[in-house]
This record gives structure tokens, sequence and C-alpha cells, in this order.
């Protein structure tokens, strides 16, 4: 992992440790669980970092100052935020979006992700993603992950995380509102995003070089717990053993 994007997770806010926190998400129980993708249920760091390191030399930019700007956003949102002169970002988002289509080398599930998601009602979860719909399905299916009854992607929305609206939009298809929802996520953009958008927020770890801290519940991957749905449909984290 590069150093620039190990510099981009220590961002996330310092706070009580997981079993300090009084807001817990093992402590409550959701009607539906919102999941972003790259980072959170599937480690594609190393093809997407080929993909827009050999974008970001070919611009002319300082590959390891721009590297941290990109994850967890919409590359249309990440180009356009450059302001580059004669650069269209929609033109360049698309030729991306093709190239990482073509290289899913090394994407793999995170681990236990595949089981976890496999145990809980297909109506009751979504993946709320920054990558394009093409782009997801790659990408998941490279991981062995079905593709969910739920998706939102890049095109869904009109501004990328961190803006709020693709948790919202997760929540509606659901049938339920973001208050509602436990959202998963993985780097500062998503957590923002669920935070805004009301959610209670666990952070996965698993692609963090260096151990943080925060006010949401953190967990390195699904290993080590499982998803239970109670007789009214409510779901919960459950620590195995």
């Amino acid at each position: 992992m590069s150093a620039a994007f190990a510099a981009a997770h220590r961002l996330i806010q310092k706070g009580p440790s997981l079993f300090a926190a009084s807001n817990s998400a093992f402590a409550k129980t959701y009607s539906g669980f919102l999941f972003d993708m790259d980072g959170t249920i599937i480690n594609s760091i190393a093809a997407a970092e080929r993909v827009w390191g050999n974008w970001a030399r070919a611009q002319g930019l300082d590959v390891e100052t721009f590297m941290p700007t990109m994850h967890g956003k919409r590359g249309v949102d990440t180009i356009g935020q450059l302001n580059l002169p004669g650069v269209d970002p929609v033109a360049e988002a698309l030729k991306i979006t093709e190239a990482e289509i073509a290289d899913v080398e090394g994407v793999i599930a995170l681990p236990g992700a595949v089981d976890f998601l496999a145990s809980l009602p297909p109506e009751r979860w979504a993946i709320v993603t920054s990558s394009p719909y093409r782009l997801a399905l790659a990408r998941l299916d490279a991981a062995g992950i079905p593709v969910p009854r739920f998706m939102v992607t890049a095109e869904d929305v009109k501004v990328g995380k961190p803006d709020p609206q693709g948790y919202i939009l997760g929540a509606q298809r659901l049938g339920l509102s973001p208050s509602e929802c436990l959202v998963f996520e993985d780097v500062l953009a998503g957590v923002k995003a669920g935070e805004t958008a009301g959610a209670d927020v666990v952070v996965i770890t698993a692609t963090h070089s260096h151990p943080i801290e925060t006010n949401h519940t953190m967990l390195p991957n699904y290993e080590n717990v499982r998803a239970y749905a109670d007789g009214d449909g409510k779901l919960s984290i459950i620590r195995k053993g």
C-alpha cells in the first residue's frame, strides 16, 4: 500500500476505542445495512492505484500527493476538483473507468465478507459505491461477491461522497430512512457521507496500514463477526465465539 493512501486513512477523526464507545454498533439493531464497496467489502487498492497512478503521471501530477484524493470518491469529482487546464473531467473519468474495468488483477473480497453478505436477507442490504455501475460489476465478479438486489453507483447521484445523497438513496431503495441503517465504510469521505445522512457507521480497517481510533465502531474485517436477524427482521452484528 502506498504511503499516500495510508496517510489518507489517518485523517479519520480520533476518539474513543471500539469497546469504550457508547455508540457501539454491537449494542444496536438496524433495519438495513449499507455497504461501501472498495476497501469495505473488497480490496481493489492495487488495481485502482495502478490505473490512477498512470493517469496522474500522464497529467504531470505528483502521484504520492494526488493518490489520497481519489479513494472513496467518484472519478469525475476527483478530476473536476483538480481544475486541470484543457481536461474534461467527464471524458477523462470515462477513460479511467474503462481502464479499471480492464484491470481487476488482485481484486479480492475482504476476509469473511462473502459469508457475511450471504447471510443477510437480500431485501435488507445494499451497496453504495462511488464506482460506476460497470466497474462495480467487474470488481464484484472478480472478488466472487454476487451482485446484490439493491445497489447505488456513481451514475445514480449528482454529487458523490462526502455528500450524503448516495446513502440517503440507498436507504430509500430499502424502503428505510438512513437513521434505521448501519453504514459500513473505510475512508473519510464515506464516513462523513454516512454521518451526514444520519446513519450509524462502522469503519472497516482491513486496508489501513496504521492503527486508527474513531468514535465509530471499528472492524478489521468480517472474519470474527456474524450478522443476526431477529424475529422482527432487525439486523445486528454479533462477535463470534
